[in-house]
């Protein structure tokens, strides 16, 4: 039957294993990764064997919670939470040294799941630590097996765990700088169950309150150019054309309808722009858009979709312009699709609009601005809104007069359509906060905003955003007033967030984005010219084998001498019988050693016997040998002199 853990060995090994799993549970969403945790604590704190039993329905019970989180789904971040599952199960069958290092094997695939969902630099930390720890737990169960009472300070274990991972720093750097960066990758991941953030394929008035109070960066933009005026940052991310009565979908058809880039009709504006992963294909473009970035494409309704889901941070350059050129006409697929409602919804709204366009004498743009002004002049903005019901357009406009920009945008929209004039909703983000430690704007979640378009005739798709228009005076509640009472986080840590997003773009420019080009550049700045894949290749296999080969030089140059007395007074042991002429082979055991001695020099077989069996006992015996033993053999090692060893038979005097 196996020994069972110490005490101290089965902390070290659980302390191993949860810092592992720490940074895959802030990978899950905390509905998910709270109850993981918890279940964690509890197996690893519980040092009892658990009845199978209630192994089978734990484990059966919480991937059955996993599946429920996920949708049923499968993809990355559902693998990940069945990983962490069985992580924080498996300590309640850790008993002995062979299920202690099975666990610490399994933990690290925990790391190195985490980095596949983000690899910021706190994820980086995070992980670092948790496998500097599970080295640590590692060496502590090398040491219980040969020595349990002994045991390195944790300061020394820390010291020697440090230095293994700065032998490793170099091979990974060379890896980093010198592996040859392909244009597209040679394998890929699955898609996330669950998207990550960022706004939906739909927009349905009230689904935004969450996302308003999520402060974590969506987008970050360094302008190329003088920046717009903040009342002209809007970014851009979906039109959103079809309606049900309640929530907004696209209904385009988008990879159906690529177009040629617009022409600029005003200022153009470059910028540099790194995108959050959000698992979807959208792609955030200052409003308007001149061009797609490169891996992506510009539709005919202004927005850009990537060739693929957005799984990673992403670096790219934008072209926008102020105004564009408009088109000379709307095509009467899109003007059907820009009209389209409802038809048994809303009456009242539609009877208004009606009402307002035979006043207008069938002027847009009369309509577009009485709506504007009634909205100024009646409603009230707040986050705290009423529940509409089946009619909920005209419940807002005529009833509760008090939302936000996804009930005047969508409001809006219906009024303009049951009016004739063609309209769509935009979603994406409206303005941003501009970084004083690294010179760029930081949009956020919380910066989600909708707005709508109409179209004018000479004038195409006209920007026209109603929640702009409510008066000041009606702005009942918004995220400013939430952050000054504390709900979104004390203002006062806004500087820290700041630092952590500088931080954060900092290391995504110099590490993330690391692609061929700033490869090349570096290889320029030492004097290599341009290399082909092949030659890069070479230069990588040439700078690991040199960095391997200075590295086993140091390994090999020599060990430093031992600590322990007993191997230090048998190493002084065996240099002075190696003087004598009797020279220990480095793969010699102690004990054929003492039976080669005792034939060399009969006349102390029995000392030299005695020598090496005890050394052997007290170095390599599970338990070893009493202290006072260990001290009266390092004695006896000590004092030991061979004399001149005896000379071979037959040999001439």
């Amino acid at each position: 039957m196996a020994e069972l853990l110490s005490t101290r060995v089965r902390r070290i090994t659980m302390a191993g294993a949860a810092a592992c799993l720490a940074p895959l549970l802030l990978q899950l969403p905390p509905s998910l990764a709270w109850p993981l945790a918890a279940l964690a604590i509890v197996a690893y704190t519980v040092n009892r064997r658990w009845p199978t039993g209630l192994k089978v329905v734990l484990a059966l019970g919480m991937t059955g919670f996993v599946f429920a989180a996920f949708g049923f789904s499968v993809g990355r971040d559902t693998g990940m939470a069945l990983l962490a599952t069985l992580l924080a199960i498996k300590p309640s069958e850790t008993r002995s040294a062979r299920d202690a290092r099975s666990l610490l094997g399994f933990s690290l695939f925990a790391p190195f799941a985490a980095l596949l969902q983000d690899q910021g630099p706190v994820t980086l930390v995070v992980c670092a630590l948790g496998i500097a720890v599970l080295l640590a737990a590692l060496a502590t169960l090398a040491e219980s097996a040969t020595s349990p009472s002994a045991g390195d300070p944790l300061r020394r274990r820390g010291r020697k765990v440090a230095g293994q991972l700065l032998l490793a720093l170099p091979l990974a750097l060379a890896a980093f700088w010198l592996f040859p960066r392909l244009a597209t990758p040679l394998w890929g991941l699955p898609e996330n169950a669950l998207n990550a953030q960022g706004l939906g394929e739909e927009m349905t008035p009230d689904d935004w309150v969450d996302l308003f109070g999520d402060d974590s960066p969506a987008l970050s933009v360094r302008f190329l150019d003088t920046p717009p005026a903040r009342s002209e940052l809007y970014w851009r991310t979906q039109v959103l054309w079809r309606f049900d009565g309640r929530t907004w979908s696209d209904g385009l058809g988008k990879l159906a309808y690529p177009t040629s880039p617009p022409r600029a009709a005003a200022r153009e504006i470059r910028y540099e722009a790194t995108m959050e992963p959000t698992n979807r294909r959208y792609v955030v473009l200052l409003d308007a858009p001149l061009e797609a970035p490169e891996e992506s494409s510009l539709l005919i309704d202004g927005t850009a979709v990537a060739n693929v889901p957005v799984s990673r941070t992403w670096r790219y350059l934008g072209r926008s312009a102020t105004r564009v050129q408009p088109p000379a006409n709307l095509p009467d697929g899109l003007r059907r699709l820009a009209l389209q409602l409802p038809a048994d919804l809303n009456p009242r709204t539609r009877a208004l609009a009606a009402q307002w366009m035979t006043e207008a004498g069938g002027d847009p743009r009369r309509v577009v601005d009485r709506a504007l002004d009634w909205i100024s002049a009646e409603f009230s903005y707040s986050l705290t809104v009423p529940p509409t019901g089946r009619h909920g357009v005209d419940e807002f406009l005529f009833e509760n007069q008090v939302g936000f920009c996804q009930h005047f945008s969508s409001s809006f929209v219906v009024l303009m359509r049951a009016a004739g004039i063609p309209s769509r909703v935009v979603i994406g983000y409206a303005g941003g906060a501009r970084n004083p430690f690294g010179d760029f704007w930081t949009v956020r979640n919380m910066d989600a905003h909708a707005w709508t378009e109409v179209w004018l005739d000479g004038a195409g798709w006209v920007r026209v955003d109603p929640t702009a228009a409510v008066a000041p005076d009606r702005v009942l509640d918004t995220l400013q007033d939430r952050q000054r009472s504390g709900a979104l986080g004390p203002a006062a840590l806004r500087p820290l967030q700041d630092i952590a997003d500088w931080v954060r773009r900092s290391w995504t420019e110099s590490v993330l984005s690391f692609d061929a080009q700033k490869q090349s550049r570096m290889l320029q700045s030492f004097g290599v010219e341009e290399l082909d894949p092949y030659q890069l290749g070479a230069l990588f296999a040439a700078g690991i084998a040199l960095i391997g080969a200075l590295t086993l030089w140091y390994l090999m140059r020599g060990q430093p001498a031992s600590r322990d007395p007993l191997v230090a007074a048998w190493l002084a042991f065996t240099r002075r019988l190696r003087r004598a002429g009797l020279a220990k082979q480095p793969s010699e055991p102690p004990l054929s050693f003492g039976r080669r001695l005792s034939a060399a020099l009969p006349a102390r077989s029995a000392e030299l016997e005695s020598l090496s069996r005890r050394y052997a006992a007290g170095r390599y015996a599970r338990g070893g040998l009493p202290d006072e033993e260990v001290r009266r053999l390092i004695a006896e090692l000590r004092a030991f002199r061979p004399g001149k060893p005896p000379r071979p038979t037959g040999e001439s005097r």
